[in-house]
């Protein structure tokens, strides 16, 4: 917990707090998020088990994928960003998984039905049409996806309410007509809203330096108004509370 530290300590921290990887350690005890029912990294780790070649795509740092006790003869992962690439590197080569670093956008740098299993935990965007290439028929594409309006109590707090076609983005029925549209078939979506909680201001600054695209080009001084008076919110009233939104999905390539 914060203690007594002031609003200008607490900023100070979280703007100096490295952002790489998808390490979440640092929330520990500022923040909490509940999981989805159906646990992403167990499943993934269990099909992964049963591979012959796969594919993560935006691993992040690689932790998501560095957690599974088994992995394929083959395994790759792709990621964009540098300091990410090196992270994810650093920790999946002694593993024995390559890290290829590439764009998020198409194309993938790897050949037609590569890989008999792609997976991806909160990708910026799936692009159905590229997964559906690199898979073999009769593989599958297994990704935990960030569904619709996620966080937006936090993202309103700052933007102001946003419209209609902002909040219903990433909706599991589009991204269901999307993998259709390239080929794939569904095997499961389902989706879930989840409690979030934020103990203090300097968690929520930096949760916006690490996922940086909820709240585009933030920083401590542009939203320094509101962050004062988010500060003084959680100061008299206790915890912000928001929801994230996860989606479950699953979709095979047809063998014919």
């Amino acid at each position: 917990m914060t203690g007594t530290r002031t609003f200008e300590e607490l900023v100070a921290e979280a703007a100096a707090a490295p952002t790489e990887g998808w390490d979440f350690s640092w929330f520990e005890g500022r923040a909490t998020e509940a999981r989805p029912s159906w646990g992403y990294q167990r499943s993934m780790g269990e099909r992964m088990a049963r591979a012959s070649a796969a594919l993560d795509i935006q691993t992040g740092g690689g932790e998501v994928l560095a957690g599974i006790p088994r992995r394929p003869p083959l395994c790759v992962a792709t990621e964009a960003w540098p300091p990410n690439v090196a992270k994810a590197t650093a920790l999946l080569h002694p593993l024995g998984t390559v890290v290829v670093a590439a764009p998020e956008e198409p194309p993938l740098p790897f050949a037609d039905e590569a890989f008999d299993l792609v997976v991806s935990r909160h990708p910026v965007k799936p692009y159905f049409e590229e997964i559906a290439r690199v898979l073999r028929p009769g593989g599958t594409y297994f990704a935990q996806h960030v569904g619709p309006a996620s966080v937006f109590e936090l993202v309103e707090f700052f933007l102001g309410e946003q419209p209609e076609d902002v909040r219903g983005a990433r909706h599991p029925d589009a991204e269901r007509a999307e993998a259709e549209a390239a080929g794939l078939e569904i095997v499961d979506v389902r989706t879930e809203r989840l409690r979030m909680e934020f103990f203090d201001v300097g968690a929520v600054v930096h949760f916006l330096r690490k996922v940086i695209w909820m709240v585009p080009g933030f920083s401590v001084a542009e939203y320094l108004p509101r962050l004062k008076e988010l500060h003084e919110r959680i100061e008299s009233e206790g915890p912000f509370v928001a929801h994230s939104s996860r989606t479950l999905f699953e979709a095979r390539k047809p063998t014919t």
